[in-house]
């Protein structure tokens, strides 16, 4: 039987083959995780891409609604100020009529009018209240969320994005109140609500705005 000696085997053949074997072990490892990171940055701008896309939506949507809102409380408003008339109706000249009229458009609609002392009419009619809820998505939002993406935000813009999605949650959940409260025909509570969500829409105006200067940065 032959004896193996040690002597004979070639070490810096063997040390270089293992120095090769780790180095590549090594190497393989630093390019998945390279590729892993680069692949959650692209994620992570993308879903910074579509919540920026949805804020400046909302805050659109916001914007709009919250102007037909107004209108609807300042014609509530000018519309309790006439005396009540004998009937499902008001009392008010024709020059106050023609002016309420113009100013909020198709909230009231006079089915007849009787004339009464000096230039006063009774008018008797019909009001038409035109409540525009506001469409806020948050699909961005809770997709990024679900997928986990939001875990590589840094804390500063976590906790923004965060309270500014609870927050429109809020007006959201206001936003039902007011159209239950039309639907119920309940006019004071009407007002109270719409009054509270006009109060909430100038902050979240303002947060959305604060949000989309820097949102890129999260990135």
């Amino acid at each position: 039987m032959k004896r193996l000696r040690l002597r004979n085997l070639n070490w810096k053949y063997i040390v270089g083959e293992v120095l090769l074997i780790f180095v590549g072990i090594n190497l393989a490892i630093w390019f998945n995780d390279w590729n892993a990171s680069k692949k959650i940055d692209q994620n992570k701008k993308i879903a910074i891409e579509k919540i920026q896309i949805e804020i400046k939506n909302n805050l659109e949507e916001l914007l709009k609604t919250r102007e037909n809102n107004q209108r609807i409380t300042g014609a509530i408003e000018t519309y309790k100020g006439f005396d009540p008339g004998a009937t499902e109706g008001v009392i008010a000249t024709t020059g106050q009529m023609k002016k309420f009229r113009k100013q909020y458009p198709g909230f009231f609609h006079a089915t007849d009018s009787t004339q009464l002392k000096d230039e006063f009419f009774n008018y008797e009619g019909d009001i038409f209240i035109n409540l525009e809820l506001a469409e806020l998505s948050k699909i961005a939002w809770e997709t990024s969320k679900t997928t986990g993406i939001v875990n590589e935000f840094g804390y500063d813009c976590l906790y923004e994005l965060q309270g500014i999605y609870n927050l429109q949650s809020l007006v959201t959940n206001e936003m039902s109140k007011a159209g239950n409260a039309l639907q119920n025909q309940e006019i004071e509570l009407l007002l109270r609500v719409l009054e509270f969500i006009n109060q909430m829409d100038s902050n979240l105006e303002e947060d959305y705005k604060s949000v989309l200067e820097h949102i890129m940065d999260c990135t």
